[in-house]
């Protein structure tokens, strides 16, 4: 039986803008790759509108929702782990694109305004812990992963090409010192 209905059991109907809101905040959770939560207490609605903005470009939203329908959305979501860390003035940030660069600017967000507190969240149905974010935010950027990888396979390339143009210089150099030779 889900939430919604439970709340319809207890007497009253769930208002229509709540459900609507589980709903909303549902599929947030199924769209995104991973949901972080932090502690806004102590921050400025400028503060958070500069996380949000800081967030932006790495493919997150970081948005405020009420706990208790939070709770509802994750678990009909059936996402474990969150729960837990619900609880006072939570924000939740959706990653839809780089993971490691939305850690990473919530984790910088974080350094800027100490009142925000990362307190976990979610990857791949996977429950993380604080800690476990911020190791997310240490991670190389996507970017810097590829040019790795591109480095990686062009150096045995670059290796094979010189030791391939210097088969030929060194047979021609053989050669000519045998001509050389013969000739004197």
């Amino acid at each position: 039986m889900s939430d919604t209905a439970t709340m319809m059991e207890s007497g009253r109907p769930p208002r229509a803008e709540k459900v609507a809101t589980v709903a909303e905040i549902a599929a947030k959770l199924s769209e995104s790759q991973a949901v972080f939560v932090s502690e806004y207490r102590g921050l400025s609605v400028s503060q958070l509108a500069t996380v949000r903005t800081a967030l932006r470009p790495t493919g997150a939203e970081h948005v405020v929702y009420k706990n208790t329908l939070a709770r509802i959305a994750v678990r009909e979501a059936g996402l474990d782990g969150l729960d837990d860390i619900l609880v006072g003035p939570t924000a939740m940030t959706f990653v839809s694109g780089d993971i490691a660069a939305a850690a990473k600017a919530l984790r910088e967000a974080s350094k800027t305004f100490p009142a925000l507190v990362i307190k976990g969240g979610v990857l791949g149905g996977v429950a993380l812990s604080a800690d476990d974010v911020i190791a997310l935010a240490d991670l190389p950027s996507r970017e810097e992963l590829l040019a790795r990888i591109a480095g990686a396979f062009q150096a045995p390339l670059t290796k094979t090409a010189g030791l391939l143009s210097a088969l030929p210089r060194k047979f021609a150099y053989g050669l000519q010192a045998l001509i050389e030779k013969q000739a004197a």
